[in-house]
């Protein structure tokens, strides 16, 4: 089994599993219907990439686990997102700020996977972007909308760009799985995807008349399994019935 490979591609799996729940838990409490629909369809999104990528991994660990598996039978340490999905829903204004950093790296992300010399990261990456070019779209009107719309509304997307953004630099921490793979050109550059980020993020905000916060005292870990305490609560909420009733079928 190429460890790596296998490393690298539960660590994207996760980063949309993860997302996909807290998606998944805004079912009916959007602000409008529509917005409502909006949510759970990128949820759907997310879990589809997720799925797709855990039954790779499969492939590449060969023990015969399966997509199941990897979401419902593993512990918190073994989980390698990072932090940033895993975050709380709060407000509608937390929700899209952190659906905006995430997507505004997902898509630079997926550019360049779709050049991947691995062929099924590349295929995934490049079904998937069609999804997150909606994502991005969707989360940056918001942001844009409610940053340069009302005195109240500008005020909690400020806070919650500033509560979120100690968050982001992880997405951009390349250890040396990142380094090994990218060398291979399985991989990709995050050093060029931060810098494609930079500029989606600068833009945005520059438009919805908010100001980039600083980066300071950056969360970092959740790539190596150790997670913020919400993570436990997610994963006892997703697990739960899976858990209580093992190998049972609908």
């Amino acid at each position: 089994m190429n460890h790596d490979l296998f490393q690298y591609v539960v660590r994207q799996a996760d980063n949309c599993m993860v997302l996909c729940q807290r998606l998944c838990a805004l079912g009916a409490q959007g602000p409008e219907l529509e917005e409502d629909i909006a949510l759970s369809n990128m949820s759907l999104d997310l879990l589809g990439q997720a799925r797709a990528l855990y039954n790779y991994a499969s492939t590449l660990e060969g023990k015969g686990r399966s997509e199941d598996d990897f979401a419902f039978m593993r512990d918190e340490r073994n989980w390698y997102n990072v932090h940033l999905v895993e975050q709380p829903n709060g407000d509608f204004g937390d929700v899209i700020a952190r659906q905006f950093v995430f997507d505004a790296w997902h898509i630079n992300y997926l550019k360049q996977l779709q050049t991947s010399t691995d062929s099924t990261l590349a295929a995934i990456a490049a079904k998937a972007i069609k999804e997150v070019t909606y994502h991005l779209r969707h989360s940056s009107q918001w942001v844009i909308r409610l940053g340069d719309g009302t005195d109240e509304s500008h005020r909690r997307m400020q806070r919650a760009i500033n509560h979120i953004w100690r968050f982001t630099p992880e997405l951009f921490m390349a250890d040396e799985l990142d380094q090994r793979l990218q060398a291979q050109g399985i991989g990709v550059d995050l050093a060029a995807v931060r810098m494609e980020w930079d500029n989606i993020i600068n833009s945005v905000l520059s438009e919805a008349t908010l100001t980039r916060p600083p980066e300071e005292h950056p969360a970092q870990g959740g790539r190596e399994g150790i997670h913020s305490e919400y993570m436990g609560y997610l994963l006892a909420e997703m697990q739960s019935l899976p858990r209580a009733m093992p190998g049972c079928q609908w």
